[in-house]
């Protein structure tokens, strides 16, 4: 049975593999933009990422084959990290040895529902959730509004 034979789009999965890995940041948002202009934007993890997450200084594509890639991510602080990434349209996976990094579209009325999930892949994942050590509301609130800022200045830039 396929994801959309069980009910399940884009958005229900994300919320299912954040609510099973305990994933301490979880933020969805209403868009009123287009799915394929929303998704433009999501999906260009090696020039928009960067912009999005505060944390990363570069995301580098190093490898893909079909919908499967491999990416080096290096955050500010100098740490890099080797992902392996699904992508499609609506469906980002990004998980690397410690990190899993998700973000899902589908559209809705006359815009886009965005989604978006980190965790660690170690145990203790859950407890910094309850700590609030890992990801808040107010850092999913502000990696949405970085979305939008993007997603803003690409439609600026190409009208």
């Amino acid at each position: 049975m396929s994801d959309t034979e069980a009910g399940l789009d884009p958005i229900r999965r994300l919320k299912v593999i954040a609510a099973a890995t305990s994933a301490p940041m979880y933020a969805e948002r209403h868009f009123d933009v287009p799915m394929d202009r929303l998704w433009d934007v999501a999906s260009d993890l090696e020039n928009e990422l960067p912009h999005v997450i505060s944390g990363l200084r570069s995301f580098t594509v190093v490898s893909r084959r079909e919908d499967r890639l491999s990416a080096r991510a290096v955050g500010r602080l100098g740490l890099a990290e080797s992902f392996d990434v699904v992508l499609r349209p609506g469906w980002c996976l990004m998980q690397s040895k410690t990190l899993t990094g998700a973000m899902s579209a589908v559209p809705e009325g006359h815009g886009t529902t965005f989604a978006f999930m980190s965790g660690l892949r170690v145990p203790g994942g859950s407890l910094l959730k309850r700590l609030g050590l890992f990801g808040t509301d107010a850092r999913g609130e502000a990696l949405l509004d970085r979305l939008q800022q993007r997603i803003d200045a690409r439609w600026f830039t190409t009208g």
